[in-house]
């Protein structure tokens, strides 16, 4: 199956999530089965495949999901975790180029938070923002948001609260809350690794193989995260783990998000490029580096003037 063949992955489901049931493959579509029988899934559709208690995968299903560049999250009790993820739906290496020699320069990852901050709040200019201004800026935004929340939905807040490893530690809201995040650390992470980019290079976050996961995630917080954990905390505190994802699913699915988040991947990667009709990214296409920056054709025995073809499957 080539890159020409699968769904561009704006064009997917969000996030599937399955729970009792075991995962295997038939054909081209991965299948779940429990007590009520079996039900077939077009592998190719899917952007994040969560797993929750309960399930067992095959091997060919997994085969299968990493051929078409779907992510797989195991989700338990506590939240969200990244095990796996399929292979980028692009055989171009320009974004993940791109982003190295943005995160390589200083001043260059300094102008892509300031950027990432530009996307979450129109109303500023951080032009000229330092970085300590840069997440102050940030903080008491996404204070604003929650207290603002709060007084629109009529949920008492009282500050954010989260335990790595103790979901159940805190009030509804927070659980909401964290559900929710979790959930875009997995879309973001399937978006991310689906262009091709490295998660682990980040402009805001650092040292950690996430990075830039996290910032891709946060982009989307005071807009959807936040404000729909609050709406889910006002309905009720049961079930507010799978609610909040169900209802996560359909907000995403409604507002187009995973076509934005990569049109928003490629305009800070690439800001000259983004607005243009360059598809480089569906061409299978190998070059070889050489001086002054210049790119040859591969394939080639470039020694002289009698260059042959040479296959570069060896």
């Amino acid at each position: 199956m080539t890159p020409r063949q699968l769904t561009r992955t704006g064009e997917r489901l969000s996030f599937l999530y399955l729970e009792r049931c075991t995962v295997h493959r038939d054909a081209n579509a991965v299948t779940a089965q429990d007590a009520e029988g079996t039900t077939h899934i077009p592998s190719a559709t899917i952007g994040t495949l969560l797993l929750g208690p309960g399930t067992r995968i095959t091997h060919q299903a997994m085969s299968l999901l990493g051929e078409t560049g779907a992510a797989v999250c195991w989700v338990g009790e506590h939240g969200v975790r990244y095990y796996a993820s399929g292979r980028a739906l692009s055989r171009s290496s320009a974004l993940m180029e791109a982003q190295a020699q943005q995160w390589a320069n200083p001043r260059s990852r300094l102008d892509v938070a300031r950027r990432m901050y530009r996307l979450r709040f129109p109303d500023e200019d951080p032009t000229g923002l330092t970085r300590r201004e840069l997440l102050g800026r940030e903080g008491k935004r996404v204070k604003e948001c929650y207290r603002a929340q709060a007084a629109r939905t009529g949920v008492p807040w009282r500050g954010r609260r989260y335990v790595p490893g103790d979901f159940t530690g805190s009030d509804a809201v927070n659980q909401a809350i964290t559900a929710a995040a979790q959930c875009m650390y997995g879309i973001s992470h399937a978006v991310i690794t689906s262009l091709g980019c490295s998660p682990a290079l980040g402009f805001i976050h650092s040292g950690h193989e996430l990075s830039f996961v996290l910032d891709i995630a946060d982009l989307y917080k005071t807009e959807i995260g936040i404000p729909l954990a609050f709406d889910v905390a006002a309905q009720g505190e049961e079930d507010i783990g799978p609610r909040t994802r169900r209802a996560l699913r359909d907000r995403i699915n409604e507002t187009g998000l995973l076509d934005r988040c990569v049109d928003d991947i490629k305009r800070l990667l690439l800001p000259e490029t983004a607005d243009s009709a360059d598809h480089s990214g569906d061409r299978d296409v190998v070059t070889l580096q050489t001086d002054g920056g210049h790119l040859v054709a591969s394939g080639i025995n470039h020694d002289g003037p009698d260059d042959y073809y040479e296959d570069v499957s060896w």
